[in-house]
């Protein structure tokens, strides 16, 4: 059992907080799903990382790059921001925040505004650097069986 801090931010136990994520029990809701990846971003965990982008997007990730920027990174401070969410199904969310952390360029500071969904009980982080192939009329990409313009496309 790890005693260490979570590095969310939240002041819990890592074990009592993300990492009962990252040992694969599903987020509540966006903003810990947000929180977990901010950890797992701490930690190098490039798999939950992965695992926890919308299955579609997951074979466009640069892994290397993730593990590189993960590895080389001294990690400063999460603050989440806001939280919206949307009804329907799927349910969607926007989480804002700000991740800061230390490289051999500096100091940084990155504010974003991260689109969530949620499906088969899971919420997934819908990358914007991963181009997305779908059609405004075609499947959307989360498996909802929506048409992509009446689900996540609004939400990209």
């Amino acid at each position: 059992m790890s005693t260490s801090i979570c590095p969310c931010g939240s002041g819990n136990l890592l074990d009592a907080c993300c990492g009962h994520y990252h040992a694969g029990h599903p987020a509540p809701c966006a903003t810990v799903l947000m929180r977990s990846r901010y950890s797992a971003y701490v930690l190098g965990l490039v798999d939950y990382l992965v695992a926890t982008t919308l299955p579609a997007q997951q074979a466009g990730l640069d892994q290397e790059a993730i593990s590189t920027w993960s590895a080389q990174s001294t990690w400063l401070g999460l603050e989440v921001e806001s939280s919206e969410v949307f009804g329907g199904q799927p349910e969607h969310a926007f989480v804002t925040f700000t991740a800061r952390w230390h490289d051999s360029m500096g100091e940084h500071s990155h504010r974003e505004r991260s689109s969530f969904v949620q499906n088969h009980e899971r919420w997934y982080f819908i990358d914007p650097t991963v181009e997305v192939t779908a059609g405004r009329n075609d499947v959307c990409l989360c498996g909802s069986g929506q048409k992509f313009k009446k689900c996540c496309a609004s939400y990209l």
